[in-house]
């Protein structure tokens, strides 16, 4: 029997929800919608204190393995890290957590949480793990169901059945997302959210999981067991993980098991599945008004403004959401969650680029971000964290010229060393050999001018990587 908790922590989805802020290569797990922590780094910190929790269990994909490792490292706290080869949906991914779990502890209890999820009451939550432990010991899976605020249509339902122990209860029926007249009524009847999240024995899951597909769970064994180890990092075997069915939790397991219980929670929870779900979760004005950076409201109500330099004044207009980064603007109605949706469908088609990467690209050294670009030039802004540096590598196709206007940089130039200050600069020739490096205590910002005849991500030929991207 378990006294403490493993939490499993899904991290892997895409988050075009919040466009354009949020993005397919930085998703809104990663992204501080509410003070300076991201929902990850929340989600961990709910999970923190060591006499109810162990070590974590995060699973995510390949692309986003270092952002789960700085923001695991500016939290303090480690965990282990599964990567999915693709996406799967949560059955998989769930399943592999349990199995790398089992492999330590058959009868481990494990908490399945998203990463991007909002909890409001951290203590109403862990009340709420303390609560569920004992019954999840006992073989139940227990899922949080979340009572209602209101008679939301963008959720699934919940049926509470008879007391198991204390304030748990069976599962009589899980139900799909509602009409708002069928909403209404399950909301008088009792009925719960469904949150996604939920407690149970690692060879429970398992096996209720085997006895509706054991192919799948088969191969998802077979990823964690043939898994390749990889810095901080263990890669689920690409083609044992890849031959698993796609499916949701729900739908695998949830829905079909004889064992699902379910704990009535109020801590404030969310999903964070729109817009307007960040409007609900901010501070407002006298109007409703709420603002992420400079906004100027006049005569207007109820509208939600995220801006990260320029200022964004509305006038006479109410229900509005307004979202600008330095490559996109949004505007949009409060009303209609599911036209982000079909806007971003349409978008990928015109303008990919701004639903795939945001204009700032993390790498696991620092940063970079477009300021200018050509025919034949290209302009960044680069930003090296103390202590990181960049492959030794080489290009093709292009000559670089780079500018330190804050830190100091230790470069490699065809096998010699050179310190480059603040206001100096140096130029990395067609071919050469080359290497960035901050040496120092802040972080290195330069300039980065690139000429050439062909200036893509690819001419970029890595010799040695600290990253393992050679």
């Amino acid at each position: 029997m378990s006294d403490r908790i493993v939490p499993l922590i899904m991290c892997g989805g895409a988050g075009t929800r919040l466009w354009p802020l949020s993005r397919e290569g930085r998703p809104k797990q990663f992204i501080s919608l509410f003070g300076r922590r991201s929902t990850f780094q929340e989600t961990l910190q709910r999970v923190s204190d060591e006499r109810l929790f162990e070590r974590p269990i995060v699973v995510t994909g390949a692309a986003y393995r270092f952002m789960v490792l700085e923001q695991l490292a500016e939290m303090g706290m480690q965990a282990d890290i599964l990567l999915e080869s693709a996406r799967r949906d949560s059955g998989p991914a769930i399943a592999a957590g349990a199995a790398f779990a089992a492999k330590r502890d058959t009868e481990a209890v494990l908490l399945a949480l998203a990463a991007d999820h909002v909890v409001r009451d951290t203590g109403a939550f862990v009340a709420a793990c303390e609560a569920s432990l004992p019954v999840a010991n006992a073989g139940r899976i227990v899922t949080f169901g979340v009572q209602p605020e209101r008679a939301a249509t963008e959720y699934g339902y919940i049926s509470p059945g008879d007391v198991v122990e204390g304030t748990v209860h069976t599962v009589t029926s899980f139900v799909e997302k509602p009409d708002a007249e069928t909403a209404t009524r399950y909301v008088a009847d009792g009925y719960l959210w469904n949150s996604g999240n939920f407690m149970f024995r690692a060879d429970v899951l398992l096996a209720e999981y085997r006895n509706v597909d054991p192919t799948s769970v088969d191969a998802v064994t077979r990823a964690v067991d043939q898994g390749q180890r990889d810095l901080a990092f263990l890669n689920l075997d690409k083609d044992a993980f890849e031959s698993a069915t796609p499916i949701s939790i729900d739908y695998a397991v949830m829905e079909k098991t004889a064992r699902a219980a379910v704990i009535p929670v109020s801590f404030g929870w969310s999903d964070v599945g729109s817009w307007h779900a960040v409007w609900e979760l901010s501070e407002k004005d006298e109007q409703g008004n709420a603002a992420n950076g400079a906004a100027v409201f006049d005569n207007s109500h109820n509208c939600n403004v995220s801006t990260d330099k320029a200022v964004v004044a509305l006038e006479g207009v109410d229900d509005l959401v307004v979202v600008s980064t330095q490559d996109a603007v949004l505007v949009s109605r409060q009303t209609d969650p599911n036209g982000l949706k079909r806007l971003v469908a349409k978008l990928k088609t015109v303008a990919p680029k701004v639903t795939q990467d945001p204009l700032r690209v993390h790498r696991p050294w620092g940063s970079y971000q477009g300021l200018d670009a050509g025919e034949r030039h290209q302009v960044k802004r680069i930003i090296v964290k103390a202590g990181g540096r960049l492959s030794l590598q080489k290009h093709h196709h292009r000559s670089e010229h780079w500018v330190v206007v804050r830190g100091t940089a230790l470069v490699t130039l065809n096998g010699a060393e050179k310190i480059v200050h603040e206001n100096e600069s140096i130029y990395i020739p067609i071919g050469a050999e080359h290497r960035l490096e901050n040496p120092g205590k802040i972080s290195l910002e330069l300039i980065e001018v690139q000429t050439g005849s062909y200036l893509g991500e690819d001419d970029i030929i890595r010799i040695e990587d600290d990253y393992r991207r050679a």
